[in-house]
C-alpha cells in the first residue's frame, strides 16, 4: 500500500512540481525581468563627434535622456546626489575625478519623450594627458534612489604637430615680467582630412586659454600668421583649391572674426600697413563674390522681349 502524502488533491486539479534547478531558473528569470524593467525606466545615450581629440580642445558630449517610466518624471538633486554627471576612467581603470560639477537645474521629462543636452567635458575633467579615456554618463533618479548609466564610449587624447609659435605681451599688463601669451598653430591628420588648430596659452603659468580647430587645411599650402599692433593673431590658410579661410584670434583665445576668401588673379596674402595693422591683399570675400554673381544675372525687366532678328 502506498504511503499517504498528507495532501488532499481534488480530482482534475492541475499542478506543476519544480525541481530545485528549475525553481532557481524561474527565480532568476523573474529577477531578471524586474531588473530589466527597472533599467528600462530611463535610457541614456552618449555620443561624441569623433574618437580622437587634441589635448585641451573642447570635448563636446551629446547626451540624450529618454523617459521610459510610463509617466512624467522629475530629475533633481537630492540627498547630496547630483542627478546628472559623468564617469571618466583611464585604460588602466584609474578613475578621473571631476574638477568641477556641472550645474544641472531640475529637469522634467514627459512620458516617452527625450531630452538632449551638449556638455563640454574639457573644463570639467583633467583629460589633457595623452591616451584613451572611457566615458559614460549617469542620471540619478531620486524617486527610485538609483542611478542609470549610458554605455561607455572610448575617446583618445593626442597632440598635434606644431608648425608655428609666437609669444607676445599683453598690452596694459603690469608686473616684473608682465602677462604674456603664446600663440601656436598645429596640424593634425585625420583619416580623411588634415585640420589646422590654434592654441593660446600662458606658458609661464601653465594656463591654456583655448585650443580649437580653424578648419581643414591643404597640406602643400603653409598657413600664414601675423601679429597686429594689439597683439592679436591673424591666420590665413587654404581650406580647398582656390578657397581660403581668414581668422582673427584674441589674447584670451576668443575667435574674433572668421571669413572665407576666394582666389582671383592673385592669392590672398597678408600685408602690414604703416600703422601696424594687418590687412589681406588679393582674393575676394566669398560674400562679395556671391553678390557680384547675383548682380551679373540680368533682371527680367532688362531682358529683351524677343531675340534680335525675329
Amino acid at each position: 500500500m502506498a504511503a499517504s502524502t498528507g495532501m488532499n488533491i481534488s480530482p482534475g486539479a492541475a499542478f506543476v512540481i519544480f525541481s530545485r534547478p528549475m525553481r532557481n531558473t524561474a527565480l532568476f528569470l523573474v529577477f531578471s525581468f524586474i531588473v530589466g524593467a527597472a533599467n528600462a525606466q530611463i535610457q541614456i545615450q552618449l555620443k561624441f563627434n569623433r574618437l580622437q581629440y587634441i589635448a585641451y580642445e573642447p570635448l563636446i558630449a551629446t547626451v540624450t535622456i529618454t523617459n521610459r517610466a510610463g509617466r512624467d518624471i522629475d530629475l533633481r538633486d537630492e540627498g547630496g546626489q547630483h542627478w546628472f554627471g559623468f564617469e571618466v576612467t583611464r585604460n588602466e581603470g584609474q578613475s578621473i575625478g571631476s574638477a568641477t560639477t556641472p550645474e544641472s537645474p531640475p529637469l522634467r521629462i514627459e512620458a516617452s519623450r527625450s531630452v538632449t543636452q551638449k556638455i563640454n567635458l574639457t573644463p570639467l575633467f583633467p583629460m589633457q594627458d595623452f591616451g584613451a579615456y572611457h566615458v559614460r554618463a549617469h542620471v540619478y533618479f531620486a524617486d527610485l534612489g538609483r542611478y542609470f548609466y549610458s554605455p561607455a564610449k572610448v575617446i583618445e587624447i593626442t597632440d598635434a604637430r606644431p608648425i608655428w609659435k609666437q609669444s607676445v605681451g599683453v598690452p596694459g599688463s603690469t608686473g616684473v615680467s608682465g602677462d604674456a601669451r603664446t600663440y601656436s598653430l598645429m596640424t593634425n591628420r585625420f583619416p580623411d582630412h588634415t585640420s589646422l588648430y590654434v592654441r593660446v596659452e600662458d606658458e609661464n603659468r601653465g594656463i591654456v586659454y583655448a585650443t580649437y580647430p580653424l578648419g581643414h587645411v591643404i597640406a602643400f599650402d603653409d598657413p600664414q600668421a601675423e601679429i597686429d599692433r594689439e597683439n592679436r593673431l591673424h591666420v590665413l590658410h587654404c581650406v580647398a583649391p582656390r578657397v581660403w579661410s581668414y581668422s582673427t584670434i584674441g589674447l584670451n583665445g576668443q575667435l574674433l572674426a572668421r571669413s572665407t576668401l576666394l582666389e582671383t588673379k592673385t592669392r590672398p596674402h597678408f600685408k602690414r600697413s604703416m600703422d601696424g595693422d594687418v590687412v589681406v591683399v588679393g582674393g575676394i570675400a566669398e560674400s562679395a563674390a556671391a553678390r557680384a554673381a547675383e548682380n551679373a544675372v540680368p533682371k527680367l525687366s532688362t531682358r529683351p522681349d524677343r531675340p534680335p532678328g525675329d
